[in-house]
């Protein structure tokens, strides 16, 4: 029997997305099995756990397990942290309630990790289709730069094998934990596999503002608190001459893009948490 693969799903009132999220894990092909789901739903107040246990069934009947944790506390870290089971799996993969996976996502997910060293994976993010033009026209250039362009982004979903998740102890509480997992691999540690998910972005101006803002500060804690991870860190700068071919190519993303920039920073990062979208 295959060892068994977890995937962690911490989620914060997400009633209206987790639905799909656990929906496309159901239509995992079957060398994605067996698979433990943790939906570490934390203080949510919303229908979010209600509708995760009423899949549960669905996931037994598929040969897999579904549990939900109705956390009192919010904080992504600490529900990851709640959510990590003792044993470790075949491979250990955290997922944003919000994201949905095509189908051979969680099989090629552990073909890649199936190694004795250290290994950091991910699939290829693809932007969720966006309602709004000044969101679709920020992600037309944001898929554009040099972190987009490197691969293995891990934005929503990134996955580690054993080996690779004995190189931290708990998850620290800081606003970007995605960053520090992926920061914790050399860029030759960390795989890509074709298989696409869904990633979505806020709507609108205002939205793409307190998101980016948050964002941009969860990079510069993790730089602060963690140095020695900047080692890691070999994303290429985009430069004058790559912001002028930019601009050049998608004046009206780059106008876009370049005002959500400047706005950022004229204000202080809010302490609270911030939706991606």
């Amino acid at each position: 029997m295959r060892a068994i693969s977890t995937i962690i799903i911490p989620a914060h009132n997400e009633a209206g997305y987790i639905g799909d999220c656990l929906r496309a894990l159901l239509a995992q092909t079957p060398e994605a099995s067996p698979m433990q789901v943790l939906v570490a739903a934390n203080a949510c107040s919303d229908d979010t756990v209600a509708l995760c246990q009423a899949m549960v069934e669905e996931f037994t009947a598929r040969g897999d397990e579904l549990r939900v944790l109705d956390l009192p506390q919010p904080g992504n870290p600490a529900a990851l942290n709640r959510a990590e089971p003792g044993r470790e799996p075949a491979a250990l993969i955290y997922l944003d309630a919000d994201v949905p996976c095509e189908t051979d996502m969680m099989a090629q997910l552990r073909a890649a990790l199936a190694s004795e060293a250290p290994l950091y994976a991910t699939g290829k993010l693809t932007i969720a289709p966006a309602q709004s033009a000044i969101t679709r026209a920020y992600g037309r250039l944001w898929q554009e730069l040099p972190f987009f362009k490197g691969g293995a982004v891990g934005a929503g979903l990134f996955a580690v094998n054993a080996a690779g998740r004995a190189r931290w102890d708990t998850f620290p509480d800081i606003i970007s934990d995605d960053s520090f997992a992926r920061l914790n691999f050399t860029p030759a540690e960390r795989i890509e596999v074709p298989v696409r998910f869904h990633w979505p972005m806020i709507e609108g101006f205002a939205g793409l503002v307190k998101v980016r803002r948050r964002q941009d500060a969860g990079v510069t804690e993790v730089a602060t608190l963690y140095p020695q991870l900047t080692k890691n860190d070999h994303t290429g700068k985009l430069g004058l001459m790559g912001a002028l071919r930019l601009a050049l190519c998608h004046p009206w993303a780059f106008m876009v893009y370049l005002s959500v920039h400047l706005a950022v920073r004229t204000k202080r990062p809010s302490a609270e948490w911030v939706r991606g979208r």
